[in-house]
C-alpha cells in the first residue's frame, strides 16, 4: 500500500493532503494514501520511517526544510540551488534523495502571469530574504529578470522597505511577496511597500494562497496592477513531486 506524505511541525492548514488525496481519487489510486506527519523535532525522522515501511515519497515545509538535510543520502541540483528541501525522494535502494519544486512550481505560474513580450525587460522586488525568496530568486534567474531582494533590515546587497522610491517601483514592474504578511488570519497585513507609486504597469505576485485575494493584491489591483496568488505555484510545484515520485 503506498503511502506518501508531508513533514512539519504544525499542519493544520496543509494543503498537500487535499491535493493528493484528490489526485489519488482522480487516478482511481484507492491503494494510495497521503498522511501529514507532525514532527516535534527532525531527530524523530528514523523513527517515523521505521513505522511507515510502505513510504515512498515525502513533501516537507516548515522548519524543516533545511534541517531534514542531515538525513539524506543526496541532494539534488535544484535543493542545492535553492538550499531548501521541499521533496524527499524514496529510492528502490532505500537512498533518500532531496529535491526542490518551489522554485519550479513558481517559475512556471510566472510564465504564464506575465506577457511574452515583457520578459526581456522585466525586473523584480522580492519582498523577503526568507527560504521561499529563494526559490524565488533562483526562478528568476533562470528566467533572465533581474531583481533586487527587500526587507526590514539591511543586506548585504539587498534593499530595505525605507529604500524604495517611486523610481525604484517604476523601473521593477514585477513585485513578489515572500513574507508571511496577509496570512489567515492576519488578512489586514501587508508588506510595507509604498503601494501610492504603484501603476496598471506593475504585476503583484503574492506566494499566499489563503485568503485568496491578500491585502498586498488588493491594493495592487486597486491600482490598476495584474495580480496573481500562490495557489497555481503550489499545485505545479505538487505536479512537480508527483513526477520525481513515479518516474
Amino acid at each position: 500500500m503506498p503511502e506518501f506524505g508531508l513533514l512539519g511541525r504544525s499542519l493544520r492548514h496543509s494543503f498537500s493532503q487535499t491535493y493528493f488525496s484528490q489526485k489519488f481519487h482522480n487516478l482511481e489510486l484507492a491503494d494510495h494514501h497521503y498522511e501529514l506527519f507532525e514532527l516535534a523535532t527532525m531527530d524523530e525522522l528514523p523513527g517515523l520511517l521505521h513505522q511507515h515501511p510502505n513510504l515512498r515519497g515525502l513533501n516537507v515545509t516548515i522548519p524543516y526544510k533545511e534541517q531534514v538535510w542531515p538525513f539524506l543520502n543526496e541532494v539534488a541540483p535544484s535543493a542545492a540551488r535553492v538550499g531548501a528541501v521541499n521533496v524527499i525522494e524514496f529510492r528502490e535502494d532505500g537512498q533518500l534523495i532531496g529535491h526542490n519544486t518551489d522554485y519550479v512550481g513558481f517559475r512556471e505560474s510566472l510564465r504564464g502571469f506575465l506577457p511574452k513580450a515583457k520578459l526581456p525587460e522585466m525586473r523584480a522586488l522580492i519582498l523577503g530574504s526568507g527560504g521561499a525568496s529563494k526559490a524565488v530568486e533562483v526562478a528568476l534567474r533562470e528566467l533572465n529578470i533581474g531583481y533586487w531582494v527587500v526587507s526590514r533590515n539591511a543586506l548585504g546587497a539587498g534593499l530595505t522597505y525605507e529604500e524604495l522610491t517611486p523610481r525604484l517601483l517604476q523601473d521593477h514592474p514585477l513585485i513578489v511577496n515572500t513574507t508571511p504578511l496577509g496570512t489567515t488570519p492576519n488578512i489586514e497585513d501587508c508588506p510595507p511597500i509604498p503601494y501610492p507609486y504603484l501603476t496598471s504597469q506593475h504585476y503583484l505576485y503574492d506566494l499566499i494562497y489563503n485568503p485568496t485575494e491578500t491585502e498586498f493584491m488588493k491594493r495592487g489591483a486597486a491600482a490598476g496592477a495584474q495580480t496573481k496568488n500562490g495557489f497555481e505555484m503550489l499545485c505545479l510545484q505538487a505536479e512537480a513531486a508527483w513526477q520525481i515520485w513515479n518516474r
